[in-house]
């Protein structure tokens, strides 16, 4: 893993030394996993999938460790309380994103109280210059392209509005498009090391960014933090846990220890098995290692890691066995949950939900649509229904199935609808895996696209490799070229190439001209941005911070336009 500069206006504080080890990146920082809630599944957080311990959003979902009761912790957190992991917006911070002051939002309305900016209106954290460790937990790890974490500026003012300008860089992980924690589709990765520059002291916030790899959104944590900088550097480690308990279960076991205490904070816990340390961490004070052997004895030791990363020494061990199969296994898996759709195009429904566990193990699921079953040995907790029709409503639900054949109850159901998008001979929705030869043509999200020559896996509303066939204005790329003539979207206008052009922002390059008085129709699914501009029933409107799904007129989102 290479460690990258960002680009542009936001520049790293300091060049982080720290080495990789592996796949995973050894480090020790201000924790951040927590406690997994339970996903309440709706139209903000259907996609809800990650979260830092000791972040704005997990303190809300906490309730400040209880001491506000649900209704003062929602007038404060919003729905942060119930889903802290649904922290998700656009990705391409800091270019792209969130707009300036909705960045702790991610620009997603159900979290707007989150970007209230004042220097005593949140709980902080307190951390000293260095090194510092922060843990994500996944409820569901996506595909990942790579974490980034930001911290405001000396002299920034937390009186005004969380805006890039006030942010740094100062530490990029980058990773290889695989799952956020290898083998698992849910729980606490592995800790991230950040450094924080020795000129920084009292309130500071850090803004902590995870792109995810298949999907157009990344998700957005904010940490408020009281700097210490007295100079000192920590080499106190933690008391030992102590109390290490287990319970054994046929093919896992839970344990729960006491906490351990520090001079500045615990932030996290570390497992031993058989001597051996397991990647994943806790912040809790309990854990639960699966997949493991029927029969088998096994030995435990807790030890807890400070901010700095200093680590105790081990606990007491504790002997366990896992009990034995039984003859015959009866019981089934508990219901998949939190199934929702990650995206829909004319004709296909791109399914994910939670993982189910079993006494022993699950083996596959069963995907039923308008209650049919119709996959019946998807191995992942995520699927893509296609051959669909366009402009059609398909119901879902999902049952989990054990190795002897016991079936789950159904989970949470689904209800979607694919877009509007008319089907040519010979169209296809358009895979990232496949090879596709010039003239070849595929649909994506409803338009239609030809590829020009050979390609795979290039995107086509972002790749030369495809021009445009659908009569449609497509929204403006980076990292496109376009030639004299071609249009597109950007922020709600329309604009019109002049000539070729690469990277250049329209309305801010010559090499663009607005076509005048044309605003693009709402459109129900699709997602806006601050500053957006929308036309409804003959109407414009702008849109104030980002929105889907919220009618104009109807929503104070938005705000009707003078011109």
């Amino acid at each position: 893993m290479k460690k990258r500069r960002l680009q542009d206006s936001i520049k790293p504080a300091e060049k982080n030394s720290n080495k990789t080890k592996k796949k995973w990146l050894k480090l020790a920082p201000l924790v951040m996993c927590g406690m997994v809630g339970t996903m309440a599944i709706g139209e903000t957080s259907a996609s809800a999938h990650g979260y830092i311990y000791g972040s704005r959003a997990h303190i809300g979902h906490t309730k400040e460790n209880n001491s506000l009761n649900w209704q003062q912790a929602e007038n404060k957190y919003g729905e942060a309380v119930s889903t802290p992991q649904g922290v998700e917006g656009p990705k391409g911070f800091p270019l792209n994103g969130p707009v300036d002051g909705q960045l702790a939002s991610g620009g997603n309305s159900g979290y707007s109280l989150l970007n209230i900016q004042t220097p005593l209106h949140w709980v902080k954290k307190d951390m000293k210059t260095g090194k510092n460790t922060l843990v994500w937990e996944y409820t569901a790890a996506h595909k990942t392209t790579k974490w980034h974490y930001y911290i405001t500026k000396q002299g920034w003012d937390p009186s005004q509005p969380l805006n890039r300008d006030s942010l740094e860089l100062i530490q990029t992980i980058d990773w290889d498009g695989t799952t956020a924690i290898p083998g698992k589709q849910s729980g606490t990765g592995l800790p991230h090391t950040i450094n924080i520059p020795n000129d920084r002291s009292g309130y500071h916030v850090i803004y902590a960014v995870w792109d995810v790899d298949d999907t157009v959104n990344a998700f957005y944590q904010v940490l408020d933090v009281n700097i210490i900088n007295d100079g000192e550097e920590d080499t106190e480690a933690p008391t030992i846990p102590t109390n290490l308990k287990a319970t054994a279960g046929i093919t896992k076991v839970n344990l729960k220890w006491t906490a351990s205490t520090d001079n500045v904070g615990v932030s996290h816990y570390n497992i031993y098995r058989n001597g051996e340390k397991l990647p994943e961490t806790t912040s809790e004070l309990n854990f639960e290692d699966v997949n493991l052997q029927a029969n088998t004895e096994y030995t435990y030791q807790v030890t807890a890691v400070d901010m700095a990363g200093n680590e105790s020494e081990k606990s007491a061990p504790i002997k366990v066995k896992t009990k034995e199969l039984p003859e015959i296994d009866t019981e089934a898996p508990t219901a998949p949950s939190g199934l929702h759709s990650m995206g829909e195009t004319a004709t296909t429904v791109d399914l994910m939900w939670t993982a189910s566990t079993d006494n022993v193990g699950v083996d596959h699921y069963e995907v039923y649509r308008d209650g049919k079953r119709v996959h019946d040995n998807v191995s992942e907790t995520r699927f893509t229904d296609s051959d669909l029709q366009p402009n059609t409503e398909y119901t879902y639900t999902v049952k989990a199935v054990d190795a002897a054949g016991n079936v789950s109850e159904a989970s949470n159901v689904l209800n979607v609808k694919t877009k509007n998008g008319s089907i040519e001979e010979g169209t296809t929705t358009w895979v990232s895996e496949k090879v596709y030869n010039t003239g070849d043509r595929v649909l994506v999200d409803g338009i239609e696209y030809e590829a020009k020559w050979w390609t795979q896996g290039d995107i086509p509303e972002k790749s030369d490799a495809w021009k445009l066939i659908s009569d449609v204005v497509v929204e403006w790329s980076m990292g496109k070229a376009y030639n004299g003539g071609d249009k597109v979207n950007y922020q709600g206008l329309i604009y019109e190439a002049k000539w070729w052009t690469q990277g250049d922002v329209p309305g801010k390059s010559d090499v663009w001209k607005p076509i005048r008085d044309v605003v693009v129709e709402w459109g129900m699914d699709k997602a806006y941005n601050g500053g957006d501009k929308v036309n409804y029933q003959g109407l414009i409107y702008e849109a104030k911070w980002w929105t889907q799904g919220d009618v104009p007129g109807k929503s104070d989102v938005w705000k009707k336009h003078s011109a």
